[in-house]
């Protein structure tokens, strides 16, 4: 058997990606390997979001290319650099044998054959979403306890700092019925939490079992009731697209977990309307009312770009009231990078880099302070955690809370694959640890 090699890059639709390359793969011949030294073939699955994401493709390319001048080596590289760059990839690294988009890589195998029975180069960026799921397999490979599975791809909201719309297209969801068909061979193979994901995963209008379009929240409450599924997540949101059904499901929907990733990027009125996000923090900060009426529970993260072009300390100072009134339970945060072809990269007013850092390092601490006290109030509680693989010590399991951390509880390596109830009674700088309620009850 021949071995491949896949390096993920960026979001969690490259990881859902990457796998679905390898199932691609595995009927001609592919397994899986952890080194690049001993592949036969190397996919770099790129992202295209933050600065200088290509160089650092060029630079792994550098590396492969010494190795495949010692031995014959398949090189591809894939995502979102390989959608924007396309055949300069090829011009500057010839070594590259393989380049295909987002939307093409169900091609793979024929692009294989065709350089092994042609040579040269196999260049495939063009075909639509459609066409790449209806030729997805059917049928992968063993999974784990948790899966992603993309409901919906590309995006209409055209923001100025945004690569999104030119490397992965137009909004386009995928249907009712081809998504619960993935999720119960998802359930069947042992996956106990599904994520569904799409760039902007809440504008899903798939057509549904009626034939007409339905919402997220209407596709949630479909998928919640596939036995044996236990959980369901989404990401990533826009805050445009939290409609009243899909604000009321995290009230309404059990198996919808008690988090939301629902990304802002700025505080300020005057650097959204540059940014093209189509609201102001006011109506962020009113809609966040309402996700927490209809579950007061619930953790929410965010997205946050300091030095936007423009963004003055009054700006910044908005971002900061925005953090403190949200509280949120993590986030990530972001130096402003121009992207080339993105409205932004040409605005005037760029901001020099050392105040960048220092507006990063002040939204850090306020972040991750805000990350340390949600921490802190999850101390003593009980969580239903889903165990999903061995921990570092004899008899440990690691699994997640319904708020996505991580779970370290001693005694529990029989229940991986399941759910239990935990006393969470200490915290990590990056995890939780916890008891097992039945221990807690029998030593009393």
């Amino acid at each position: 058997m021949k071995k491949l090699y896949v390096k993920t890059y960026g979001c969690q639709m490259n990881v859902y990606d990457s796998a679905r390359m390898a199932e691609l793969l595995a009927p001609i011949g592919y397994g899986p390997t952890d080194v690049a030294e001993e592949a036969d073939m190397v996919i770099l699955n790129t992202c295209h979001i933050r600065e200088k994401a290509a160089e650092k493709v060029y630079s792994e390319l550098g590396r492969l290319k010494k190795i495949k001048d010692g031995r014959p080596l398949t090189i591809a590289v894939a995502g979102c650099v390989a959608q924007a760059e396309g055949a300069e990839i090829v011009a500057r690294a010839p070594q590259v044998d393989i380049v295909v988009g987002p939307q093409s890589y169900h091609r793979l195998p024929e692009m294989i054959a065709k350089i092994a029975r042609e040579g040269g180069h196999a260049l495939e960026t063009e075909f639509p979403a459609l066409e790449k799921f209806d030729a997805l397999p059917k049928d992968g490979s063993p999974a784990g306890v948790t899966a992603f599975l993309t409901v919906q791809e590309g995006c209409d909201k055209f923001c100025t700092f945004c690569v999104v719309p030119y490397t992965r297209g137009a909004e386009y969801s995928r249907t009712v019925l081809q998504i619960e068909d993935e999720a119960r061979r998802l359930v069947a193979r042992g996956v106990r939490e599904i994520t569904l994901l799409g760039q902007n995963v809440n504008a899903y209008r798939g057509e549904g079992l009626d034939g007409q379009p339905w919402s997220l929240a209407r596709l949630l409450d479909r998928l919640a009731r596939i036995d044996g599924l236990a959980r369901l997540r989404y990401t990533t949101s826009h805050p445009r697209d939290m409609a009243d059904d899909l604000i009321a499901a995290h009230g309404d929907n059990p198996a919808l977990m008690p988090y939301l990733h629902l990304p802002v990027q700025s505080g300020s009125d005057a650097i959204l309307d540059a940014m093209n996000r189509q609201h102001r923090a006011e109506d962020y900060l009113r809609l966040v009312e309402r996700i927490r009426s209809a579950r007061p529970d619930i953790a929410l993260t965010s997205d946050f770009i300091v030095g936007f072009p423009g963004e003055s300390d009054k700006d910044f100072e908005a971002t900061l009231q925005l953090v403190r009134d949200v509280r949120y339970a993590s986030a990530f945060s972001f130096k402003y990078s121009q992207r080339p072809g993105t409205p932004a990269a040409a605005a005037r007013k760029q901001i020099p880099d050392d105040v960048k850092d220092t507006r990063l390092q002040a939204l850090n601490a306020l972040l991750l302070a805000q990350q340390d006290a949600f921490k802190q109030s999850c101390t003593g509680r009980r969580m239903d955690v889903l165990f999903e693989k061995p921990g570092r010590k004899a008899g440990q399991a690691v699994g997640r809370s319904p708020y996505l951390q991580s779970v370290h509880v001693d005694g529990a390596d029989h229940l991986i694959g399941q759910m239990a109830q935990v006393t969470i009674d200490g915290v990590y700088p990056n995890s939780l640890k916890g008891t097992l309620l039945r221990q807690k009850e029998l030593a009393h």
